[in-house]
Order: C-alpha cells, then structure tokens, then sequence
C-alpha cells in the first residue's frame, strides 16, 4: 500500500517523495497512512497546509478512497475492499511462498552457530546460538541466498589438556561410561575448585594439551571418546530442536590446517614476538591478536583465521555470519582486522551477528562454578508440562506426544527469539508456557483455533469477493500485507524477533476478530472471511516456521 501511495504521491510532486517519508498515523480515524508536506516547503515556497490541501485535491485514484488535509498532512483512507481483495489472492495463491523474494541471488551465506563445548552438557548457554542462528538461515533461505550451517565444535583447546589431567588423577572408565557428560562435567568442575588450590594443576593442563595437539596416541585416544559421547548426547537436543548442519567441522578440524597460515604470516611479516609469545599488531585502539603462545601452543585466533580461510576456500561465501555472544565482539574485530592485514579483502564480509545472556535469578551461567541449566532437562520438563495442559484442556486430541513437544519445544524457542537478540534473558519456564500473552503456545493455540474454523466450515471454496471490510478485518488486512517488508526487515537486520513480534500483533488481531465477527454466518461476506481465515493460517505457519516452531492444526 505504501508502494501505491508513493506512486500516486510522485506523480503529482515527482522527485520530491519516497517511500520513508510516508507514515502510518497514531490513530485509526486519521487515516491508514499520512505523507507531512513540511520538507517541500521550502522546495515549492508554499506552506505545507496549503500544499497538502493542494495535493489531497489532485488525488483521484481507485485505490484511495479519500484524501484529506489535515494541518499539513495529507491523510490517506485506502480502499479496503479494493486492497483486501488483492492481498488475500495473492496470500491464498502464492501461499507458504507469501513474503519470500530472490534478493539473496543463490549467494552463499555461512552461519557460525551452536557450537557447544564436547565433553560439556549441552547448556541454555547454547540454546540462543542454536535457535538464533537457525532461524536466521531460515529468513536467508527464504530471501534467495543459500544458507550453510556451520557447527564449529568445541571440541579443542586447553580445556581438554585440563579434561584429561583431571580424568587421570580422580576419573573412573566405568563412572564415565555409564554417565558420560554428567561425569566429566564433575571432573572439569572439579579441576577449577582444585586448581584454586593448587596452581601446578593449570601448568600440568595446558602440558596435556600440548601433548595433545602434538598427536600423541593415548591422549588423542581419549579425546576421541569424549568427542563421540558428547555428539551422541547432542543429537538428542537437535533432534528435539528440529535443527541440522551442513558441517560439523570443529577447531580440532584444523589442528593440522594452522601451521600453513602461521608460515604466511611470518611471510608477510605480520607476527612479531612478545614476552616469548607471537602476536599480530593491530593498532592502538585493539589489543595485539595473539596467534601462539611461548610454549608454541595455538589458539582461537588461530584457528579461527584458518577456519575462516577454509571456508572461504569451501563455500566461496558471499558473507559469513558468527553468531556468537556479545563478549566476544573484539575477538571477531581481531580476525577481520588480521585476515585483512594478510591481503583478504573478503574479510569485511565476515559478520560477527551477537547476542546476550540466558541469566539465573539475575546471574550468568557457568560451567566452571556448576551455575548452568541443562537443556535437555528443561526440554523434557517443558514438553512434560505441555502433555500436562493437553490432558486438561483436549484429552481426546489425537497425536499428543508430538503435539506436547511442538508446544514445549515451541514455547522455549519464541521465548528466546521475541527478544532482540542482543538483550539478555531471565530464564523461567512458567512464563515461557503460557497460554496468554505473548509466548509461543499462545500463537499456536491461535493457529489451530483459525484452522478449526476452517475445519467447521467444510469448503475449500478460495472465490474472494470483497464488497465490505470492517475495522476488525482490516487491521488483519494491512498487518498481512507487511508480512513481506517484515521478512526482509528481518533478514537485512539478522533479528527473528521482527518475526516473533509481528507473530503476535497477527495473533492478537486475528483473536479481536474472532471475539467479535461471526465468520460462519451464511451471507454474501461468508466466503471473504473464510478466505481471510485461510490467509492468516497460511502467514501464521510461515512465520512460526521461520522462527523454527510447528504450527500445529489442532491443539
């Protein structure tokens, strides 16, 4: 609609308008949008009151239904029937296609997400990554690019040196073969406790980590295993999740890929030395970018530099995309300061894209302190309560597992993604289960109350004559025909939480007009409203499935 404004409002001020500077009023009875003619004043050395009225006279075109000026504005009443018709047409014709585009071009996008520790339980820590960087390839898919999913395990550095000390001094082959995370989560637990007694500790892990690296068989065997156990365990939260990978490849991947780049980096006399370490000088305003360490042992930087090239190599990407939290915003400064000291100008397309804190009562997860919420327990806790609600409220529904789980794994993810993704969370599970207000199981409950009208209407008739819109549909009306400019809003500014809040506004509207519209009623606007029923299933899904939930037709 602000397409058909700009058109008509351009062929009577040509080159004076554009799209931004059309509004959308405050209040209904204002008008569906407003153009300020304060900005041609002094172009057209009139007052904007006159020149509003001048243009609101000037406006004849079937797509308008009035034109007024309002103290300088130009107020714009648009043709409901005219517009309902059309976008309820091209929704029911286009369907779950509605709002996609071919902007990205089949250009490549990698996205660094997920990425959990191994040997770790798979933690809320991990769930933003997780279901952000998900559901942003999901908008970059549906916008023409060609997503690859990135899991860069952890699966690499000094943690493991101290995993393994920690194994060979209070470890059990048995204990971890029955509970293998739980007891190796104990084990690094306990080594921070111990180490703050004993400092020899930190030196004896970052040895077995050096042991490591250097590839000899017993260590390597172990790690190995803790790396096989922990994928095992993983799978389960992605399945449940709905989420998969294009690669797994994690920093051990380049463990035998870094000394190359180390070499090209001497090369182009980009290292210096310092207090026995190598660095990379990037300025002032950036710390130096530590590349090895004085016991020639790597680290993220290092690795992330390979990975990064790698990838380059691989996929040829047109951006590459880190979702990765806020804190490690210098470190991802450091690489593409580096890479483009190294002569990459493809650096700039790398995208640290951060976000914020799952908190506990207020504080900051941590495995090290034992502070952390396991995400498979809080899953299964989560589908168990949604089973509970099934049972109350339609025990005869039928599939009730896979139901509970799209709810409780549905009301976990849009907790996380109506938030912006930089904004830290509290996390609480009684509130993301909700049924009212602004949570996950509310927009599905919506959802299958749409489809149950369907459902009792008994027709798949799709003929769209509009004659009558009231207030009630028309506020559907325009919020699904911003469903297109809120996708690409949200693929350009990498937030899901524009899906996630338009989601709401559409269930919220959709609700009003349940509340007070009878849809069945069998008159002339019968098939109208049916098929604006239909329209709002078909954008409800496509949504929910962008912020990677189910929306279930019965619940």
């Amino acid at each position: 609609m602000k397409q058909d404004i700009l058109e008509i409002l351009q062929g009577i001020v040509p080159e004076q308008v554009d799209e931004n500077m059309i509004e959308e009023p405050t209040y209904t009875h204002l008008g569906d949008y407003a153009f300020p003619c304060f900005s041609l004043a002094k172009v057209l050395k009139k007052s904007p009151v006159l020149i509003a009225e001048e243009i609101a006279q000037r406006i004849s075109d079937p797509r308008v239904q009035t034109a007024k000026a309002v103290n300088g504005y130009v107020n714009f009443f648009m043709n409901k029937p005219y517009f309902s018709q059309h976008i309820l047409e091209t929704i029911i014709n286009q369907s779950n296609q509605y709002g996609s585009s071919h902007i990205g071009q089949g250009s490549v996008v990698t996205i660094d997400m997920s990425s959990p520790n191994i040997a770790k339980p798979f933690s809320m820590g991990h769930l933003r990554s997780t279901v952000i960087g998900n559901s942003i390839s999901l908008l970059l898919e549906k916008s023409g690019y060609q997503p690859v999913k990135i899991n860069y395990l952890g699966d690499w550095g000094t943690q493991f040196g101290k995993l393994l000390v920690a194994y060979r001094l209070w470890g059990s082959e048995k204990k971890v073969q029955d509970a293998p995370i739980e007891t190796l989560l104990a084990l690094y637990i306990r080594f921070h406790e111990e180490a703050e007694i004993d400092e020899t500790l930190n030196d004896q892990g970052r040895a077995a980590f050096k042991s490591l690296e250097d590839g000899d068989s017993e260590v390597l065997a172990l790690w190995k295993w803790f790396r096989t156990e922990s994928l095992k365990e993983f799978q389960k939260i992605y399945d449940l999740l709905g989420v998969s990978f294009d690669s797994e490849n994690g920093e051990a991947y380049y463990n035998d890929k870094m000394e190359p780049i180390v070499e090209e980096l001497t090369q182009k006399q980009l290292l210096v030395k310092s207090d026995g370490a190598q660095v990379v000088e990037i300025g002032d305003d950036m710390p130096p970018c530590l590349i090895k360490k004085s016991d020639g042992a790597t680290l993220y930087a290092t690795r992330d530099i390979t990975a990064a090239l790698d990838r380059k190599h691989t996929y040829n990407f047109a951006k590459s995309l880190y979702v990765v939290g806020n804190e490690q915003s210098l470190h991802f400064k450091q690489i593409k300061t580096v890479l483009n000291k190294m002569g990459y100008g493809w650096s700039a397309s790398i995208q640290h894209v951060p976000f914020g804190l799952i908190l506990k009562d207020g504080e900051k997860l941590s495995t090290r302190k034992g502070n952390i919420i396991l995400l498979e327990r809080v899953l299964k806790e989560a589908i168990q309560l949604a089973s509970v609600n099934i049972e109350e409220k339609n025990p005869n529904l039928k599939n009730k597992i896979e139901m509970a789980e799209a709810i409780g794994v549905g009301a976990i993810i849009f907790s996380d993604l109506k938030q912006h993704r930089k904004h830290d969370i509290e996390f609480n599970l009684t509130k993301m289960l909700q049924t009212e207000g602004e949570t996950g199981p509310y927009i599905q409950y919506t959802c299958a109350r749409a489809y149950s009208i369907l459902r009792k209407a008994e027709t798949n008739s799709h003929d769209v004559q509009v004659n009558d819109v009231n207030d009630y549909e028309w506020v559907i009306i325009k919020l699904l025909n911003q469903f297109p400019n809120v996708v690409s809003r949200a693929t350009t500014s990498l937030d899901p939480s524009l899906i996630a809040k338009f989601a709401v506004d559409l269930a919220q509207s959709f609700n009003s007009f349940y509340g007070n519209v009878q849809v069945l009623t069998e008159d002339e606007g019968r098939n109208y409203r049916l098929a604006l029923v239909h329209s709002v299933t078909i954008v409800l899904k496509e949504a929910l499935r962008l912020l990677g939930m189910k929306a279930p037709q019965e619940m």
